[in-house]
């Protein structure tokens, strides 16, 4: 019986601590791009707060209220009052790429023509990799619920549980035990509310009591205020640039580029099915298409106003509904952080709340994530979801051992470059950080893969896990996985075959494949020990 559209109301109390925690991971990716913008790319700050931020609180807004209704009408038509919108927002993973691997060297290549401003042509490449990206990711929507379904969900959610436990968990871990006075104090708040389950008196909200508790002891220990007085700079309207996207649709560009561009699109792509998945794993079952189709429309507005930087549906569904977060969350974070964009106030929040404020809700949800993959996948399953787990660790541990170079003065533009020197260094301290660097190219498709061969197995149906494993020498043989090479400071992916990784795959599946014909069960092998043992007898 198909109920009532108001059976969930448009706020709750839930939804403020959801909010917290989503805005604050929103906020983040801006002050990456500000900082990063500047500094790397030499942006002016007319051009982002006036068109890059702009353009970025249009996409926001686009993607949060959908899926806000969505969420609202999933609700109505199934009578529930515990439905949880999608989370949304700026990709982290793409806003990196696109500015290190197209942006940069487009401003670099300028540079050396002598071209008057190269800052605009960085800025143009970025918005050819966005508007791109969201292309793939609009084509994509149309196939994707086949790919869903053809995947073990032990694989699906044991690669979010990877990413969760390595760049979400461990990397705040560590700021919390950094600054140990903010951290650990806001860290209790949030066992005690979301572990222990209890609300504070008066009804004030977990994730609140954190944010204002975490700011008042930054203030008070020095972690705050944040960097020099904040400048206003002034409210900016979004504005349509479709005549520099149309300048920016170069056959040069996107030849040079696309070997960030594809990868990042698909890679975009299977992450936000792997959210819904997670969603639907948490009670919330979504239309795949349109869920990705308006995630790609997100990023094509994104590239029309002007931001060079994709949006995505974020990894934590289950977090925030484990908050008590509904629709309202959605709303509340669209609006907040547009109005953070285009009135020019992004520096005083910068100012005045440090990140390690609200450091502890963001932790959390990457716990909550990795227990997910184990706690709504069959129990014999369990092996699948920690094979899941592991490219994704790979991945970060190969972040931490390059910014470890970095601090060290490597790859910085003063100190010497990575090279392959680097891996026999690391091999003398029985550190194979060529594996590590592999795995970290296409660690996504390599986390699903090797989940779902393993879930497989594990099912006796040997031919799919071969195929599986084919599948995975395929997209190395493409480039998609585990091919990289050294830039000065980095190790990027290049489309480049990477033989060495195919033929394993080639190898491992026919293992798989033949084991149908050289093994048995280890029932059956047991019964024929038996009776070779009685015969002989």
């Amino acid at each position: 019986m198909r109920k009532h559209s108001n059976s969930m109301p448009w706020l709750v109390t839930g939804d403020i601590d959801g909010f917290f925690g989503l805005a604050l991971d929103n906020l983040v990716q801006l002050l990456i791009i500000v900082s990063l913008c500047r500094a790397v790319l030499g942006f002016p700050d007319a051009l982002i707060y006036g068109q890059i931020l702009p353009g970025a609180a249009v996409s926001l807004l686009v993607g949060n209220l959908y899926y806000a209704r969505q969420a609202k009408k999933l609700a109505g038509a199934e009578g529930r009052a515990d439905v949880c919108a999608l989370p949304y927002g700026i990709n982290t993973v793409s806003l990196f790429a696109f500015i290190f691997l197209v942006m940069l060297p487009a401003k670099l290549a300028a540079q050396a023509q002598g071209i008057v401003d190269p800052a605009r042509a960085a800025w143009q490449a970025g918005l050819l990799a966005c508007f791109s990206g969201a292309l793939i990711e609009i084509a994509g929507a149309f196939v994707a619920e086949k790919l869903r379904l053809a995947t073990p969900r032990a694989a699906l959610l044991s690669t979010l549980a990877g990413i969760a436990l390595g760049f979400i968990s461990l990397g705040y871990l560590f700021r919390a035990y950094a600054h140990p006075i903010v951290g650990l104090s806001t860290l209790a708040v949030i066992l005690l509310t979301y572990f222990g389950r209890v609300r504070f008196k008066g009804g004030i909200p977990g994730g609140l009591v954190a944010v204002s508790l975490g700011t008042l002891l930054s203030w008070l220990s020095g972690i705050a205020p944040v960097g020099a007085d904040p400048v206003p700079t002034g409210w900016h309207w979004p504005v349509l640039v479709l005549g520099e996207l149309f300048d920016s649709l170069r056959t040069d560009y996107l030849l040079t580029y696309l070997s960030v561009i594809l990868p990042m699109g698909l890679f975009n792509l299977v992450g936000s099915l792997q959210n819904i998945e997670s969603a639907e794993a948490a009670g919330d079952r979504y239309s795949t298409r349109d869920s990705l189709l308006v995630n790609g429309i997100g990023s094509l507005a994104a590239a029309a106003f002007g931001s060079c930087f994709p949006t995505t549906i974020y990894i934590g569904h289950p977090g925030w509904k484990a908050l008590g977060a509904r629709a309202g969350y959605s709303v509340l974070n669209g609006v907040f952080m547009s109005f953070l964009c285009l009135s020019g106030t992004l520096s005083y929040v910068v100012w005045a709340v440090p990140v390690d404020a609200g450091l502890a809700i963001v932790l959390w949800i990457g716990i909550v994530i990795a227990a997910q993959a184990f706690q709504t996948t069959p129990r014999q399953h369990a092996p699948a979801v920690v094979v899941g787990l592991l490219p994704g660790i790979a991945a970060w541990g190969a972040f931490m051992a390059k910014n470890g170079l970095h601090a060290a003065g490597m790859g910085d533009g003063d100190g010497p470059p990575f090279t392959n020197a680097l891996l026999a260094e690391f091999a003398k301290a029985d550190v194979w950080i060529d594996g590590a660097f592999a795995l970290e190219q296409g660690a996504i498709f390599t986390a699903t893969i090797l989940a779902a061969a393993t879930v497989a197995v594990i099912e006796r149906r040997f031919v799919q896990a071969g195929l599986w494993c084919w599948l995975a020498g395929l997209l190395s043989v493409l480039g998609l996985m585990h091919s990289y090479r050294f830039a000065a400071g980095d190790t990027v992916l290049t489309l480049a075959p990477a033989w060495n990784w195919a033929i394993g795959y080639a190898c491992m599946g026919l293992v798989f494949v033949s084991a149908r014909w050289l093994s048995v069960p280890e029932k059956e092998r047991w019964t024929l020990y038996l009776r070779h043992t009685l015969g002989s007898l």
